[in-house]
């Protein structure tokens, strides 16, 4: 059975992500499995070890969502006839302290919890029929896995572009419950309590943390590269190639519907809109600083430095 980890009625939105930092959370379960399409393992890894800010600002996707939560929680008690109550408390696995749950609302007179959502219109395919999105899935199911065995349920509430509203249910499945945490258990125990990074991808997240961590360099210091990174090479120049081609391919078909445009600033063909409108911005001049007020731009200037990466054939 669960553990009341904290009390979040009074929390500030920043004492919250600082809580949420210090375990797994239901929406961290699809990041660590590879479901989640905005966020990788090794971002989570870095934003749990402390090593990027936390966000204190929410998009607005998350704040309307937290808005329209009571709105959405209030419907599916209208429509399913069920009973929900709210319990400001972040809960814990009895067990792996560090599994943590934060269950928008409690089921009356059933050991079965709700998740209230709300979607873009552009994503309503993904709740037709019997589907479910399976970051949903995951979260869902960890929250029944920290909770404990006696909860055998989980419903979801679904608003959709504002004018559609769904409501399912879904079963416990330990099998699954099983494997999102031994997923989870490996991710904190072998890369957030060891500090040890997960396979890098290609996110800026990895970008900036190899810049940061490797901005000192050895004047003249040269190495042999494993056998294996001659393909990891071939195929990063044949990808470079393929990008440049599908980059001047791309060019050539923005500057024919333009010279289509010509001096108008909408089109439209069948179902888009094509706008090429004028934009106006203010811009620092800096030659003309410089030229004009050369103490200023010494002042202003700042000196920066980086590493250039580059690949170069040889004999």
């Amino acid at each position: 059975m669960a553990v009341v980890f904290a009390n979040t009625n009074e929390m500030s939105h920043e004492e919250w992500l600082s809580a949420r930092r210090n375990g797994i959370g239901g929406s961290d379960a699809s990041i660590i499995l590879g479901l989640n399409k905005y966020k990788t393992p090794f971002e989570l890894w870095l934003e749990k070890t402390g090593q990027v800010d936390l966000q204190s600002s929410t998009s607005d996707a998350a704040y309307f969502g937290t808005l329209l939560e009571d709105l959405v929680a209030k419907e599916f008690e209208k429509r399913s006839g069920k009973k929900v109550r709210k319990r400001n408390v972040m809960f814990q696995h009895p067990n792996h302290h560090f599994l943590l749950a934060n269950i928008d609302r409690f089921i009356v007179g059933e050991k079965a919890i709700l998740e209230c959502k709300t979607a873009s219109a552009f994503l309503a395919k993904e709740w037709e029929g019997d589907d479910i999105p399976e970051a949903y899935i995951v979260q869902m199911q960890h929250y029944l896995g920290v909770l404990g065995p006696e909860y055998k349920k989980g419903y979801f509430a679904v608003l959709i572009g504002g004018q559609k509203f769904i409501w399912k249910e879904i079963e416990r499945d330990d099998e699954l419950i099983e494997m999102i945490f031994a997923a989870e258990i490996d991710f904190w125990k072998n890369h957030v309590e060891k500090n040890v990074p997960p396979a890098l991808d290609g996110s800026s997240a990895a970008e900036e943390y190899l810049k940061k961590r490797y901005y000192k360099v050895e004047t003249g210091k040269i190495v042999d590269l494993k056998y294996e990174y001659k393909n990891k090479i071939e195929e990063l120049l044949s990808l470079k190639e393929t990008i440049r081609e599908l980059d001047e391919r791309a060019r050539l078909l923005e500057n024919e519907i333009k010279n289509e445009l010509k001096d108008a600033e909408i089109g439209f063909i069948q179902n888009y809109q094509v706008n090429w409108k004028v934009v106006e911005s203010n811009r620092v001049d800096t030659k003309k600083l410089k030229s004009m007020f050369p103490q200023v731009y010494e002042q202003v200037t700042k000196k920066n430095s980086y590493r250039r990466f580059e690949i170069k054939e040889i004999g």
